[in-house]
């Protein structure tokens, strides 16, 4: 679980501290604001790491093996034409920094890069450890139609596609989890399945399928994009990849999903945050904001034994735009984010809309 990040000169990002809850992260902006530019940057960071547990789980880190991995990984997370891309743009010569301290301070590394650079990261502090859980990182396409083939497609090719969607697809095809861990993935199946209507199935071609009593197995590309959206999710779940500590990064869960189930993809990231994941979410849907402030809300009102919920558990960022910068107002209530334009707009709407039915 990552605890800060320190940015400085990154994208639209002059200088700034984020520091995480260890449940849940909402991000709010409208569009340019760097929603997704944040959590593409922690998850490179904690991909990297796991990725390099999962190829020798005893080594230790080196300068000589992190600094091309994590050039490499936020080159292709970011689809940039090179690393400096993704620095702000200043006049003259500067450096994009980049810190990130973890729960587990092992893990904890410092990196920088020029904006000149292509393809080279300087790391400032060494971590002592990997980390051994893989992050998953959800965009707003769902995968489940591309699935088939496309791993080895994507690494065997040149695609302009986010590496995002290739790390996804690994975990989707995942096996499915068994052991003392089953009926914690069924606990949060059940709502997921009862929304679809039926079950996520994996063939022996690689092809997914939703699986219902009345009809049958439908291929994914005959199902509504909202509830593939889910499935993939379910999917994740039911293989295990939203275990043991680890963090989900979720990039606008509202797109194309009607309100109902919102509701339901709501439900499901508090409770996975309850389940001992780190839920990061970015999105300016209104709706999914006070769906998500509610159930938040709900858990100690709900059982007044539950301890209330501390700061370091919860938090929401508010991203504003200024010119060509963005700055970040962040804390433990949607208060704390500020007034947020994309979310003004909603409320205004509302407004208008009852004073014409007057």
């Amino acid at each position: 679980m990552i605890r800060s990040l320190h940015l400085q000169n990154f994208t639209v990002f002059p200088k700034e501290t984020l520091v995480f809850g260890s449940k849940l992260n909402v991000f709010v902006g409208e569009n340019g604001a760097g929603k997704t530019h944040l959590l593409k940057l922690a998850y490179s960071v904690l991909a990297v790491s796991a990725e390099e547990f999962a190829r020798a789980p005893t080594s230790t880190p080196t300068k000589a093996t992190l600094q091309p991995r994590i050039a490499e990984k936020l080159v292709n997370v970011f689809r940039a034409e090179s690393l400096g891309r993704i620095a702000r743009r200043t006049h003259g010569k500067s450096r994009c920094d980049v810190r990130a301290e973890f729960f587990n301070p092992s893990l904890n590394v410092e990196f920088g890069f020029a904006t000149q650079s292509t393809a080279e990261v300087q790391i400032r502090k060494l971590p002592k450890a990997f980390a051994a859980v893989a992050p998953a990182y959800l965009p707003t396409r769902e995968l489940l139609t591309i699935f088939p083939g496309f791993v080895s497609l994507y690494e065997g090719h040149y695609l302009e596609f986010e590496e995002t969607w290739r790390d996804t697809c690994l975990l989707l095809g995942r096996p499915l989890k068994r052991g003392v861990k089953e009926t914690r993935v069924n606990d949060l199946l059940l709502p997921l399945e009862e929304s679809m209507g039926g079950k996520i199935e994996l063939d022996k071609n690689g092809r997914f399928y939703l699986v219902t009593e009345g009809r049958g197995r439908m291929e994914m590309p005959l199902v509504a994009e909202g509830l593939r959206k889910l499935g993939m999710l379910a999917r994740l779940i039911a293989t295990g990849a939203l275990f043991d500590k680890g963090c989900l990064f979720w990039d606008e869960p509202e797109a194309n999903l009607n309100p109902r189930i919102i509701k339901q993809v709501a439900k499901t990231i508090v409770d996975l945050s309850n389940h001992g994941i780190q839920v990061f979410v970015a999105t300016h849907s209104l709706f999914l904001l006070r769906e998500l402030e509610m159930l938040v809300g709900d858990e100690t009102r709900a059982n007044p034994l539950l301890p209330p919920l501390r700061d370091t558990e919860v938090r929401y960022f508010g991203l504003h735009l200024d010119g060509s910068t963005v700055r970040v107002e962040q804390g433990p209530a949607v208060e704390d984010m500020g007034a947020i334009v994309v979310l003004d707009e909603e409320l205004d709407q509302s407004r208008r809309y009852l004073q014409a039915g007057e």
